[in-house]
């Protein structure tokens, strides 16, 4: 199976933060798009639940983070694939349709299905990630003050006890991620607020990435989720990688850099024109070819 085939086989969901909604308003736009029944839950998140007819449930909840938790909301997908990307963008639109605003407060996270990923393809992708993370950042249009609290770098002591021990097994990889053993970390467990997270391994069977800024343009979100699944799909088909030789962010040669990752992960063609036009428009310089060091 090729880089793309194994991306489109992945599992995902998302988490999309909003304020200018509430979780009622945020769940009848959920069920605009995919119709199904909403429901109020309650309990300790408030939850307002969309249950499509397929059987799955799509939440809208409370954040402390998001301020006002009578006006805003998280919305929480179920367990995604591929196919279902073109509805995720209308519920999106919807959301967007219905009051939701992105702000500096809200942001995106994914999750990547990796419960059949073996210890060392979980660390092809941390080296995958960590080698290119600060062109990720860019891309991604991470602000300062994200990276300052819940969305940190990658710890360089993470990656330096991975090449150490070279992890076969994930108690192994356990303890390179937490420096020490935690098979059962909390929810709030503050390894969590990385990048790159790999707390819900053992927890939910999922990686995160947490790097992402709110947004309510649905080519965005789908661009994210994308650039995630593609790492993912990587990390499982590449016979091995390297943390070694960390990319500089050179902002003269960016965008150039980012179009060159973006081959090395198949997103290339018609299929992903868009993608790329999302992940590169922060960027600066040429996408043609790199500007040569002062």
């Amino acid at each position: 199976m090729n880089a793309i085939e194994t991306l489109k086989n992945l599992t995902y969901g998302t988490e999309l933060e909003y304020t200018g909604i509430t979780r009622q308003n945020a769940a009848l736009a959920i069920q605009s798009v995919i119709g199904g029944t909403v429901a109020s839950n309650g309990g300790a998140y408030g939850e307002w639940a969309v249950t499509a007819p397929d059987g799955r449930k799509w939440k809208a909840v409370s954040d402390g983070s998001l301020g006002d938790s009578n006006n805003s909301a998280e919305v929480v997908t179920p367990i995604l694939r591929y196919a279902d990307l073109d509805t995720l963008q209308e519920v999106v639109r919807a959301l967007r349709k219905a009051g939701a605003k992105a702000t500096s407060e809200t942001s995106q996270h994914v999750h990547v299905g990796a419960a059949h990923f073996t210890a060392k393809q979980l660390a092809n992708l941390a080296r995958i990630f960590y080698k290119q993370e600060e062109l990720i950042l860019a891309a991604a249009g991470t602000t300062a003050q994200r990276l300052s609290h819940y969305t940190k770098r990658t710890d360089a002591g993470f990656i330096a006890r991975l090449e150490a021990t070279k992890p076969m097994t994930l108690e192994a990889l356990n303890r390179a991620w937490f420096n020490g053993h935690n098979p059962h970390p909390e929810h709030y467990e503050s390894h969590r607020y990385h990048a790159l997270n790999l707390n819900n391994i053992w927890r939910t069977g999922t990686v995160e990435f947490r790097l992402f800024e709110g947004t309510t343009h649905a080519g965005e979100v789908k661009a994210n989720i994308i650039l995630c699944l593609a790492i993912a799909a990587k990390a499982l088909t590449a016979r091995a990688a390297s943390a070694k030789n960390r990319r500089t962010l050179i902002p003269s040669a960016a965008k150039y850099g980012m179009r060159v990752f973006m081959i090395n992960l198949a997103l290339i063609g018609d299929e992903f024109k868009n993608v790329r036009k999302h992940l590169l428009k922060r960027l600066t310089g040429s996408s043609t070819y790199a500007a040569r060091a002062a």
